[in-house]
C-alpha cells in the first residue's frame, strides 16, 4: 500500500463554539490556490456544544482537502488543541488557523513559495482586521528575510503564521498549556529567535482576523494576573535566549511596552487600592530582574516614567503621572546647561523625594511634544549636519575634477 504524499502545509484548527464562523474558515481553506492535494487539515473540537464538532465531521466527509477531526473534552484554552494538532501534523509547514478567521485565496501558495525561496522558518502574511483591529507596523514592504532586530516582527506575536515544522520538531517547541493568555506570543517569539530568519508578505492580504459579534474571542477574556504570568514567561524567554547587551534590551522593550504598560495605564485610575497594590507586588520582581537603563532609554518619556515609578514602587507618583496624561497637559521642554540633553518636565521632574532621576525624563528616542516630533540634540545635530556634509563632499569632488582637467 502506497503511503500518502507529504503535504506542503498542515492547517491546524483548534475550534471551540466556533459556529457559524467555522463555515467561512473552512471554505477559505478549500479555496486555496495551492491545491487540495498539497494541504491537509487537522481540526480539534475542544468540547464544543454548538454543533462545531458535527460540522467538522461533515466537512471531512465531503471535502477534497484531507481532513482529520479530533473531538475532545474542553481543555480551557487554545494551547491544548494546537499541541494536539501539531502532534498529528505531517506537512513540511504548519499554519495555525483560528476557527473564527479565514484566509485570502492565495495565502498558502504565496507563503510556501516565499519560505522555499528564502529558506526561512517563519513567514508572516499580511493580516487585516474584520470588525476588529490588526497589527500594521510590519507590513511596509515584502521582504524575503528579516530578523527580530531589524524589523517590527516582534510586534506581531500571534500564532497565525506559517512555521517550518522541522524547526518546531527539532527544538521541541510547543504551546505552554499552563499559560491562560499570551501562549501564542511565547511560542512565536521562540520560533523567531531560534529559527533561520523570518519572511514578510505585505503585498497580498493572507489572513482576515475576525472580531466576533458575540464578544467571545479568547483575547478579550482573562484577568490581570494571567497577563503578569504571560509577561513573566516572555521576559524569562528573552533573558534565556539572548545574551545581555543592546540586542536583549531591544527585545525586552516589547513585553514592557506591550504588556506591563497596559497594566499601569489609565485603567489603574479606576482600580481599587487593593488591585493597585497587588499589581505593584506582581510587577516588583520583574522590574528588579529585567528593567535597566538600556531598556529604559529605548522607550519614550511618558511611557518610561510610568515604568520607572513602578520599578521604584511609587504608585503615588504613577497616579500623578497618569492623571497629568489624562488631562492632556503638555510638559515644558527643558534643556541641559550644555544644551546636549532635552527633558520633558512631567510631574515630579527634579523632585528628589519622588525617587525619579533626570534620566527618567530625558528624551532619548524620537518623541512627541505638543503635536511636534522632537529628538535628543545629538541626533538632531547629526541630521542637520547631513546637507552640509553633502555640500562639502560635492565641492571637494568638483575641485578634484577641476584639478585633473587643468593638469591634463
Amino acid at each position: 500500500m502506497n503511503e500518502k504524499p507529504i503535504p506542503d502545509v498542515t492547517v491546524i484548527i483548534g475550534a471551540y463554539e466556533a459556529m457559524p464562523y467555522l463555515v467561512r474558515c473552512l471554505e477559505s481553506v478549500e479555496a486555496q490556490t495551492i491545491g487540495a492535494d498539497r494541504i491537509e487539515i487537522v481540526a480539534v473540537d475542544d468540547g464544543s456544544t454548538d454543533g462545531t464538532g458535527e460540522y467538522l465531521e461533515e466537512f471531512a466527509a465531503r471535502s477534497a482537502v484531507a481532513t482529520r477531526v479530533i473531538r475532545q473534552a474542553n481543555s480551557g484554552g487554545p494551547s491544548g488543541p494546537r499541541n494536539v494538532g501539531l502532534g498529528l501534523a505531517r506537512g513540511r509547514y504548519v499554519f495555525f488557523l483560528d476557527a473564527d478567521d479565514y484566509f485570502g485565496d492565495e495565502a498558502l501558495q504565496r507563503m510556501v513559495a516565499m519560505a522555499d525561496r528564502a529558506h526561512t522558518d517563519v513567514v508572516l502574511g499580511k493580516v487585516i482586521g474584520v470588525n476588529r483591529g490588526a497589527p500594521m507596523s510590519m507590513w511596509t514592504a515584502t521582504k524575503g528575510r528579516v530578523d527580530v532586530y531589524n524589523s517590527k516582527v516582534i510586534y506581531t506575536l500571534s500564532a497565525q503564521k506559517l512555521f517550518r515544522r522541522e524547526l518546531l520538531e527539532r527544538i521541541g517547541l510547543r504551546f505552554d498549556e499552563k499559560l491562560r493568555t499570551g501562549e501564542d506570543a511565547l511560542f512565536t517569539m521562540e520560533a523567531y529567535l531560534r529559527g533561520a530568519g523570518v519572511s514578510i508578505i505585505s503585498n497580498y492580504t493572507c489572513y482576515h482576523l475576525v472580531g466576533r459579534d458575540d464578544g467571545k474571542h479568547v483575547t478579550k477574556s482573562g484577568t490581570y494576573v494571567w497577563r503578569f504570568d504571560s509577561m513573566r514567561a516572555m521576559m524569562a524567554l528573552i533573558h534565556r535566549l539572548e545574551p545581555a547587551g543592546p540586542k536583549r534590551d531591544l527585545l525586552m522593550v516589547r513585553p514592557f511596552t506591550v504588556g506591563m504598560l497596559q497594566q499601569f495605564g489609565p485603567v489603574l485610575l479606576r482600580d481599587s487600592e487593593e488591585v493597585r497594590r497587588h499589581k505593584m507586588e506582581l510587577a516588583a520582581p520583574l522590574m528588579d530582574v529585567y528593567w535597566n537603563d538600556g531598556v529604559a532609554r529605548l522607550i519614550k518619556v511618558a511611557e518610561r516614567l510610568r515604568l520607572a515609578a513602578v520599578a521604584r514602587g511609587r504608585s503615588d507618583v504613577l497616579v500623578d503621572v497618569l492623571t497629568y496624561l489624562r488631562q492632556k497637559s503638555v510638559p515644558d521642554v527643558v534643556s541641559s546647561r550644555k544644551g546636549d540633553r532635552l527633558f520633558l518636565a512631567y510631574p515630579h521632574f527634579r523632585d528628589r523625594s519622588s525617587g525619579l532621576s533626570d534620566s527618567d525624563f530625558e528624551v532619548t528616542v524620537p518623541d512627541w511634544h505638543d503635536g511636534k516630533r522632537i529628538e535628543r540634540p545629538a541626533a538632531a545635530a547629526r541630521r542637520a549636519s547631513l546637507p552640509r556634509r553633502v555640500v562639502r563632499r560635492m565641492r571637494r569632488d568638483v575641485r578634484r575634477w577641476w584639478a585633473r582637467l587643468i593638469t591634463g
